[in-house]
């Protein structure tokens, strides 16, 4: 068997490559170094021979295609020597086939205000699509307001179960904590003042207005939002919705409508929990470190707090769930031929809708703040 090498003949203007052994992978970087150490500054012609090569794979037919264009770019002439058909064969269908990846020293060259460009022209393609998407989604809307019977209640109870009242938990629990931190944390400062029934006040407006609306989207983004991109990537990688289409079965009407009013309906329902388990955690902690009874928390909530502040919290609920079920399903939507595709939107996804629901929660507080609300 043939030692895989290289040898190198230069004279005054040609140079010649000859290949021996098995020509793979495993070997490019050892040549290519050997390459550059040969000078090209008055190389006229060069001659490339595969005649004792025992086996080339379409690694080394890439690198012998990468030798032959630069050295085509500095207009040296050149020839290819192979009594193997099957190798020729090999070079040009990776000639033809070859990647149109942008090499690393090309990304260097291109500069911060084309990658820039690029990041902006993708986005905006994105949201476009997005767009249709929500379009879409719309036009299927209205197709069920019109066809009232066509709604699929089955399917919308079963999404009601999966992605909101199997959460109770989860919501119950994370609401509770943060009640119980914000009013721990607030318990020190408010006695320095003798301020502590205040601590009533405080946990009451900023619970039931803006923590437990916030912190429910957040827990149901990372958990059903997450879960939808999951469900329907997997459905589209496994072609389920091809196959859907085919029957005459509409995936919106089938696949997304149904999570997407399951949980508008009811993320009020658990937020209205986040509001009670937040108010629980805060009167253990007024109970245990301020000395505030039950009766006496109680007491001063239905005083100074507004039921406006309830309803607030809750008309919140409807707007968090569409932002969340819609950029979830449009991930899983998305999802290219490939399990890391799934990966990637499901982070993708999740990260999206905490987004969103923050700046949609930025609108809700400026638009009641101007409304003296």
């Amino acid at each position: 068997m043939t030692t895989p090498l290289l040898k190198i003949e230069q004279s005054s203007s040609s140079l010649s490559l000859y290949f021996y052994g098995d020509f793979t992978l495993y070997f490019v970087s050892k040549y290519e170094a050997q390459i550059k150490s040969a000078n090209f500054d008055n190389i006229q012609n060069i001659e490339i021979n595969l005649d004792n090569v025992t086996y080339l794979d379409t690694a080394a037919a890439i690198f012998i295609n990468l030798i032959i264009e630069k050295v085509d770019n500095k207009n040296i002439k050149y020839r290819i020597n192979s009594v193997n058909i099957e190798f020729l064969d090999t070079l040009a269908l990776t000639q033809k086939y070859k990647s149109n990846i942008i090499t690393q020293d090309a990304k260097k060259e291109q500069g911060y205000r084309y990658k820039l460009g690029e990041y902006f022209y993708e986005n905006i393609l994105g949201l476009f699509a997005f767009m249709a998407f929500l379009g879409k989604l719309f036009a299927t809307k209205i197709h069920f307001i019109k066809n009232f019977k066509q709604i699929r209640f089955k399917e919308i109870f079963f999404e009601m179960n999966e992605s909101a009242i199997k959460a109770i938990g989860i919501v119950s629990l994370t609401s509770f904590l943060i009640g119980l931190v914000v009013a721990y944390q607030s318990a020190y400062q408010l006695k320095l003042y003798g301020a502590n029934i205040f601590i009533v006040d405080m946990l009451g407006i900023s619970i039931l207005r803006e923590l437990a609306p916030v912190i429910t989207a957040i827990v149901i983004a990372g958990r059903s939002g997450s879960a939808f991109t999951a469900q329907i990537g997997a459905m589209k990688i496994t072609e389920e919705l091809d196959a859907m289409r085919t029957m005459g079965f509409d995936p919106y009407m089938f696949l997304v409508l149904p999570r997407i009013l399951a949980l508008m309906i009811t993320m009020p329902i658990l937020i209205f929990l986040a509001d009670i388990m937040g108010i629980f955690g805060g009167m253990i902690v007024a109970n245990i470190d301020l000395g505030i009874t039950s009766e006496m928390f109680l007491s001063r909530f239905t005083e100074v707090v507004d039921i406006k502040h309830f309803y607030i919290g809750i008309l919140k609920g409807p707007f968090f769930a569409f932002l969340i079920a819609s950029i979830g399903i449009y991930r899983g939507l998305i999802v290219k031929d490939d399990t890391q595709s799934i990966g990637f939107n499901t982070t993708k996804s999740v990260v999206e809708s905490i987004f969103a629901v923050i700046v949609c929660d930025a609108l809700f507080s400026i638009v009641f703040t101007n409304l003296g609300i």
